[in-house]
């Protein structure tokens, strides 16, 4: 059976009515097996969408409709080993982040086998957002395609449109059950299976294979009097307390300290869906997915700490390859309304872009990731920041976060200048498309240009002390 390389992210949810201006809000990190792993930023016009898909990974292949819609995607950079859309937002306004790999368990894996050329996190948003025109038609159209083909592994997929989000998990090789967020609600979702009651009665908030009563049922597979999807599906594992649960009681730890006061990073009935103790905003899901546990025992970039004997595994870490975060804005027109947050490599040293959907291309410093290393290009020259930065933490952070509150301010400033001007340009009767394209390509001018004076000024300074340093004064 083929094995997921990207296989460790993190998910944060965000209701319309949890976020700080209305917004629906999906994000996920996605991490990969190693700590490079290049990727680009693209749109995928209709003419560029296969007809007839075929993963590069396994057998799978799949005829695909002829009427696809424009799309954003973060596909890998180095062609051959599969496209690994990972996350986009379509001309209508859909969002699809994919996928949040999740667990299960024996029993589970022996009453309904993975598929070992079904579709995967390879194939899913490619086969899946072009052909979508809400969130929950994204559910649709992924239980058909896993019940026809099945899947070579267990994962979480995401989907969301300006009024609704919803949180699709598989189970085995060809169910799967999909939970509706509540409006006031957020998730944090960290590599389990994370969905829990099910009420079968109420299709506006839960979808589902249609034999999944059945198949729990005819297997043995639910061992209580309820149907608990995260118990009856999921697992609860050594490796669950140690790499995954800390995850998840420390982003509701940040939302909320008083739901977790008598948690442990260990326990095994944190809540799936959550409250926060006030709005949501993109600095927040932005510090939950860099976070490496700051202010606990268990932060490795403490002084003094190891890293190699942190007993949790951070969601800020060197494998952090992209992170999107999915923004569908009620109070602006569609046509400018999806804004896509994007930045590459370790979450803890690096900083959003947001970048309008409604385009035809992406800035080449985000799109043209080569294979080798080239500092030029937004990819990386995070990958060198993180990689310096992890080295001199404590020397280099300073300089880190002075950039990171810059340059989010410039974000949003940069957001509510565009919206200004392209609504005088609506009014004019002017091609919104192209203007802006051309407002994107000015913000990641602007970003690259700072990213790149981060970068020379940590190795200004990290080249100040290193082994081998030596000076006159040593005499």
């Amino acid at each position: 059976m083929f094995s997921s390389k990207h296989s460790s992210c993190t998910t944060i949810l965000v209701g319309k009515k949890a976020s700080y201006d209305g917004s629906t809000l999906i994000a996920r990190n996605e991490d990969a097996g190693d700590a490079v792993n290049p990727k680009k930023f693209v749109v995928v016009e209709p003419e560029d969408q296969p007809r007839d898909y075929h993963a590069q990974l396994t057998k799978f292949a799949v005829k695909l409709p002829d009427n696809p819609l424009r799309y954003t995607s973060v596909p890998d950079a180095v062609p051959g080993k599969g496209v690994w859309g990972e996350a986009g937002i379509n001309a209508h306004n859909v969002a699809m982040s994919a996928t949040e790999t999740i667990t299960t368990n024996s029993r589970v894996m022996g009453a309904d086998p993975f598929e070992p050329n079904g579709l995967g996190e390879e194939d899913l948003l490619t086969i899946t957002l072009p052909y979508i025109d809400s969130a929950k038609q994204g559910v649709q159209r992924v239980g058909e395609l896993l019940e026809k083909y099945g899947t070579y592994e267990s994962n979480g997929i995401i989907f969301s449109d300006v009024n609704e989000i919803w949180y699709m998990e598989t189970a085995g090789g060809h169910h799967w059950v999909a939970q509706r967020i509540p409006d006031d609600a957020y998730v944090i979702a960290p590599n389990q299976t994370g969905i829990q009651e099910i009420d079968f009665d109420d299709p506006d908030s839960f979808m589902y294979s249609k034999d999944l009563r059945k198949f729990a049922r005819d297997n043995h597979l639910n061992l209580t009097n309820h149907f608990n999807f995260r118990k009856i599906f999921g697992s609860d594992t050594q490796l669950d307390r140690h790499y995954n649960t800390p995850r998840a009681w420390y982003g509701q730890r940040y939302f909320d300290p008083e739901s977790v006061k008598d948690k442990s990073p260990m326990s095994n009935d944190l809540p799936f869906i959550c409250h926060a103790n006030r709005k949501i905003t993109i600095e927040d899901i932005k510090f939950v997915l860099s976070s490496h546990y700051e202010d606990t025992p268990y932060d490795p970039f403490a002084p003094g700490a190891d890293y190699k004997t942190v007993p949790y595994r951070p969601i800020g870490i060197n494998r952090n390859q992209q992170l999107s975060i999915l923004q569908l804005r009620p109070n602006m027109p569609s046509a400018y309304s999806a804004i896509q947050w994007i930045t590459f490599a370790s979450n803890p040293f690096n900083v959003l872009t947001p970048f309008y959907t409604n385009v035809i291309n992406t800035p080449d410093c985000y799109r043209d990731t080569t294979e080798t290393l080239d500092s030029h290009n937004a990819y990386w020259a995070n990958r060198l920041i993180s990689l310096i930065a992890a080295d001199h933490y404590q020397a280099l952070m300073a300089d880190i976060e002075d950039y990171q509150l810059k340059e989010m301010g410039y974000a949003h400033e940069r957001i509510a200048q565009v919206d200004k001007r392209i609504s005088e340009k609506e009014a004019a009767g002017s091609h919104i498309v192209r203007a802006l394209g051309q407002a994107n390509a000015r913000t990641a001018d602007h970003m690259m240009k700072a990213t790149e004076d981060l970068l020379t000024k940590l190795v200004v300074k990290a080249s100040q002390d290193v082994p081998g340093s030596f000076t006159r004064e040593h005499y």
